[in-house]
């Protein structure tokens, strides 16, 4: 599932001045799409790139007369039967909203619906059933049926919880511990929209279990093409990258936040390994250190195995002096070996059950943080098949 966060800017929010503060701000704080009317998709379209959805003046016309720009998705049910103003019809089949949608001539690709009551949550569902994408929003949040909803919708729809802060975005990506697959905020606050996209990327985000390995050989090797990774991001103390020559046993190696005497700390870096080594990816598989450039994505985690995504901004590659480090993994099978190759330098820290430690200071007999997954990959995915590393 891939969540977003809608951003209210149609009519309703005032004149076009107070429409392009909610454009703007959901633009600079990553919001995924902007919900307009019609008339305004070709002025939100030269501000910036987002996707936007419009709601359609009129339901039966295509051609927009008023701007030539085209929205991503069209909605209805301002105006209609969605939002209350046309009463809704005792028989769904007769509904001009849900007609438009079952039409697939792209007249609409989704459903507006404020919960007014019991019956606005049937139409809710049964628009579901045609929709790309289904917003329902309540006039007391707290009161909406979300719960009924997700357990009801499942994966027919791409369904849209209205919200009207942060807080109330939160809850809607945790309902039933599923969530909903978006939000639509309804604020012009740039502090509420970007706590919504915190939370959006917080629901995406995959939690690892790490555990510890035994230290069994810390050895000096000779010089290898190293690899640093410097992120577009500033990372934390207890925040890093997981690498390693196997794929399935993956070190903990932190970013380089700590100061030295010899080097200012670089919070932006992990000095990850050599170029053969494997390095954990936003999308959970793995890249090759030395695949790696600008652009790129790479999953950074915490000590606690919280994750998220971070962009490559450069990767530097040069030959220096490594080490081998070998550790044993306590697995259901026995005693598995995993190793990998990192910098002898006193600026690479790796994870231990004692905390942070330079890598010049690892010793056998330490333990060293690791996420093991017994599993082959090939190009990076996981699959079933018997693999050798050594």
């Amino acid at each position: 599932m891939t969540r977003t966060v809608w951003v209210k800017a149609d009519g309703s929010v005032g004149d076009w001045e107070a429409r392009k503060r909610r454009v703007t701000a959901a633009i600079e704080a990553g919001a995924d799409w902007v919900l307009v009317d019609e008339a305004d998709v070709g002025r939100v379209r030269e501000l910036g790139d987002i996707s936007v959805a419009a709601f359609r003046s009129e339901a039966d016309v295509i051609d927009d007369a008023e701007s030539d720009a085209e929205a991503d998705a069209y909605f209805v049910g301002k105006g209609g039967e969605g939002d209350g103003t046309i009463d809704l019809p005792d028989d769904f089949s007769g509904s001009a909203d849900l007609t438009t949608v079952r039409r697939r001539d792209d007249r609409a690709q989704g459903v507006y619906v404020r919960v007014l009551g019991t019956e606005y949550e049937r139409f809710a569902e049964e628009a579901a059933a045609d929709a790309e994408y289904t917003i329902v929003v309540g006039e007391d949040w707290s009161i909406i049926p979300l719960e009924n909803l997700i357990a009801r919708v499942g994966e027919e729809t791409h369904l849209v919880a209205g919200a009207t802060t942060a807080a109330e975005a939160r809850t809607a990506f945790e309902t039933l511990e599923i969530g909903a697959d978006g939000v639509l905020l309804d604020s012009g606050d740039p502090d509420e929209i970007r706590g919504a996209v915190d939370a959006r990327d917080a629901a995406d985000r995959e939690t690892l279990d790490l555990r510890h390995a035994e230290v069994t050989a810390v050895e000096r090797t000779g010089m290898a093409d190293r690899v640093c990774i410097d992120t577009g991001s500033l990372m934390d103390d207890d925040e890093g990258m997981l690498v390693g020559s196997m794929s399935r046993g993956l070190f903990f190696v932190h970013a380089e936040t700590a100061e030295s005497p010899y080097v200012e700390s670089r919070p932006f870096r992990v000095n990850a390994g050599a170029v053969h080594a494997y390095v954990r990816n936003a999308e959970g598989g793995t890249n090759y250190l030395a695949e790696l450039s600008s652009g790129d994505e790479v999953q950074v985690v915490d000590t606690d195995g919280r994750t998220r995504e971070a962009i490559v901004g450069r990767v530097k590659i040069e030959k220096r002096p490594m080490f081998r480090i070998q550790a044993e993994v306590e697995t259901d099978e026995g005693v598995d070996r995993v190793e990998t190759l990192i910098q002898n330098a006193e600026t690479v820290k790796v994870a231990t059950a004692d905390g942070k430690k330079a890598v010049t200071d690892l010793e056998e007999g330490d333990e060293a943080l690791v996420y093991y997954e017994d599993v082959a990959r090939h190009f990076g995915e996981a699959v079933e098949e018997s693999i050798i590393e050594k």
